[in-house]
């Protein structure tokens, strides 16, 4: 009788060597990820301008379901390249089929409510359920991953069957199929992704996730968005016809906006969350808080860069309803995105950011007796406020930072 313990074990599949080595070190970004991302600057763009054209209540509900699409579309492919080794060939041809579709979805944003929604579900769901059985096949059958993505692709299936009825629609029912869609995938990893004989996924099944590679990633997303709102500043008084002392105030009070953003975010919390993310006894689940906050944070980008759009174009405009919530709503979001950001990061909402929130507050009925130029100079000088208020006390506290880190 041969000697069970000479069998042969089970060869390890065939797929691993698609997945990153996990030898401790920080997973790097590469540059064909950087490369990906072109793509979604491009959706960011698409989205503010959609905003600036549709200054209405619903269409700013419309433009958030379309962000929410874009940001989990790019989120699901994050998570696939913490996993998988981008300079594979495989990978990066992976990468490269879902850029090519992501242009598609990308370029028929503006008119998604309109004629081309189904063009926009259509490349939408080939991306996420594309991608997922792509990783399917490279995982094999009996990957320890292989369970988790069969959840995952189940539910970008049940999602994809909403976003697909919701382009065969139009107007209410489009946007209640939609927004049905995008709350199943947001969702979702929430409870584990269950399914009826699939089982849900637990924290274990997230603990190799390289939490500096997310947190990197996210990053990097917010440097695009900041590039949308510097792009939109410079583009538009390109654009202009007559340079004129407002439209030259306005573009140096919309820049400094701008370099506070910047500031907020990036002065030392970046890399506070990157070794948050790295300590962290359960990096996915940490991994995952990021990528739940920074779509909030984006948002803020993004509708502050088409309010900067407003300003200067239209300095001496008096404020209404629509334009007030682009100018005060943009950097609201963006502050309240940035605070839950450092909860996770720090284990509390910054003081500098509650008083932010207020000091907007104060300015909003104000805004109603004034243009957008003065408003714009308002919230403008609210983030400078809270950009030079966070940057001095995390200085003074720098010392003990790693030890005040949450890593819960």
């Amino acid at each position: 009788m041969p000697n069970p313990a000479a069998q042969p074990s089970r060869p390890a599949p065939t797929s691993a060597r698609f997945l990153r080595e996990r030898d401790g070190r920080e997973a790097r970004v590469t540059n064909v990820e950087l490369f990906f991302d072109l793509i979604y600057a491009f959706a960011v763009t698409q989205l503010s301008h959609r905003l600036v054209h549709h200054l209405s209540a619903f269409g700013a509900l419309e433009t958030l379901v379309l962000w929410f699409a874009v940001w989990l579309g790019w989120q699901y492919t994050c998570w696939v390249t913490n996993w998988f080794d981008p300079e594979r060939l495989q990978i990066r041809l992976l990468l490269f089929a879902v850029m090519v579709v992501g242009m598609v979805m990308a370029a028929s944003l503006p008119l998604a409510y309109g004629e081309r929604g189904l063009v926009f579900a259509i490349s939408y769901v080939t991306i996420q359920v594309g991608r997922s059985l792509a990783v399917l096949v490279f995982l094999g059958r009996h990957h320890a991953l292989t369970a988790n993505f069969r959840r995952i692709c189940g539910w970008l299936a049940i999602s994809g069957l909403a976003w697909l009825a919701g382009g065969l629609l139009d107007g209410m029912p489009r946007f209640a199929c939609w927004s049905v869609a995008v709350l199943c995938e947001y969702l979702s990893p929430m409870f584990g992704f269950p399914l009826p004989g699939l089982g849900r996924s637990s924290a274990a099944d997230w603990r190799s996730t390289e939490g500096g590679h997310i947190a990197e990633r996210c990053q990097a997303f917010v440097i695009l968005g900041l590039g949308e709102s510097v792009v939109v500043t410079g583009g538009t008084l390109s654009d202009l016809g007559n340079w004129n002392a407002p439209s030259i105030i306005a573009f140096l009070v919309c820049f400094a906006g701008s370099v506070a953003m910047w500031w907020i975010y990036f002065d030392t919390s970046s890399s506070a969350g990157s070794r948050a993310i790295a300590r962290s006894h359960e990096p996915g689940l940490m991994a995952a808080y990021f990528h739940y906050v920074h779509v909030i944070l984006i948002a803020g980008v993004i509708v502050s860069a088409a309010a900067d759009d407003l300003v200067i174009l239209h300095p001496p405009e008096p404020i209404d309803w629509p334009s007030a919530w682009l100018l005060l709503g943009g950097p609201a979001i963006y502050v309240a995105g940035n605070g839950l950001y450092k909860r996770v990061v720090y284990g509390w909402f910054p003081l500098s950011h509650w008083i932010g929130l207020a000091l907007l507050a104060l300015v909003a009925p104000f805004a109603f007796h004034t243009d957008l130029l003065m408003t714009g100079g308002l919230t403008t000088a609210v983030m400078i406020v809270v950009a030079g208020w966070e940057s001095v006390s995390r200085r003074k506290t720098a010392p003990g930072e790693p030890e005040s880190l949450s890593a819960e």
